[in-house]
């Protein structure tokens, strides 16, 4: 299952010519549909520079075997879902290979699934890595604030709205692993998007600073997104940028 996953897992992150490295890496996606989206997660998407009005979003492509990517495609944002943490991109060029999406069926515990992305990112370089466990529990999310102060107008949305359910998962992710697809180890659909995980300390913190517990988010939110997405647009994105050379260590 891994061989056929491993060609749909991009990188996310920014494209900046001035940059070093050029691509700015944010976290993991996943090719989906036609060839042209991906899905990833909202919180993944890079932040504007102070003179920039909007970030120069992009995609890298991995190459099959070995360190770095073939390719730097530029990407439009298609559909945000900020309440679920989701984001469905765009991308220029040659189709690349689809994942198949789960139906939006709650999942029971105990459901082997693995996940594939980039766990501490360029760090450990762009070869997707892949972990696998099973859906430990099925569990409401809540994210409290520590003060009233400290509530926004989402966060009263939220709390308005009320918890949405999310899977734990029996697997450790990391810090890059944000948006990568959470699949079924058997059949290969994607059953969710990884979100979240817990890395504070060692073992013996572990009740004090509980550490890698990873959640993801049900398919059946992002198949909503697509639902309301538009179509992308034929106005064609800027050329895709030249291959990235290995990052420097800094």
């Amino acid at each position: 299952m891994i061989p056929k996953v491993k060609p749909s897992v991009v990188v996310v992150g920014s494209w900046r010519a001035t940059d070093n490295p050029r691509l700015g890496f944010r976290g993991t996606g996943f090719v989906i549909g036609d060839g042209r989206r991906v899905l990833t997660n909202a919180h993944v998407l890079p932040e504007a520079r102070p003179d920039e009005s909007t970030a120069p979003l992009a995609v890298g492509v991995p190459r099959r075997r070995g360190d770095g990517v073939t390719e730097v495609r530029p990407a439009t944002l298609l559909a945000l879902d900020r309440r679920h943490d989701l984001a469905l991109l765009a991308i220029e060029g040659a189709p690349l290979p689809a994942l198949p999406l789960a139906s939006a069926r709650e999942l029971p515990e105990g459901t082997e699934i693995a996940f594939t992305g980039f766990p501490i990112g360029s760090a450990l370089g762009y070869s997707p890595v892949t972990h696998r466990g099973i859906v430990s529990a099925v569990t409401p999310a809540s994210l409290p604030t520590a003060s009233a102060q400290q509530l926004s107008n989402q966060a009263i949305r939220q709390l308005r709205e009320g918890p949405f359910v999310l899977y734990q998962l029996d697997a450790t992710a990391y810090p890059g692993n944000s948006g990568s697809p959470v699949y079924d180890a058997a059949s290969g659909e994607v059953v969710a998007v990884l979100n979240m995980v817990f890395v504070k300390a060692g073992r013996e913190s572990a009740l004090t600073q509980p550490s890698g517990i990873s959640y993801a988010i049900p398919i059946a939110h992002a198949l909503e997104l697509l639902r309301g997405a538009p179509a992308p647009s034929g106005t064609a994105l800027p050329a895709a940028a030249p291959p990235q050379s290995k990052p420097s260590s800094d």
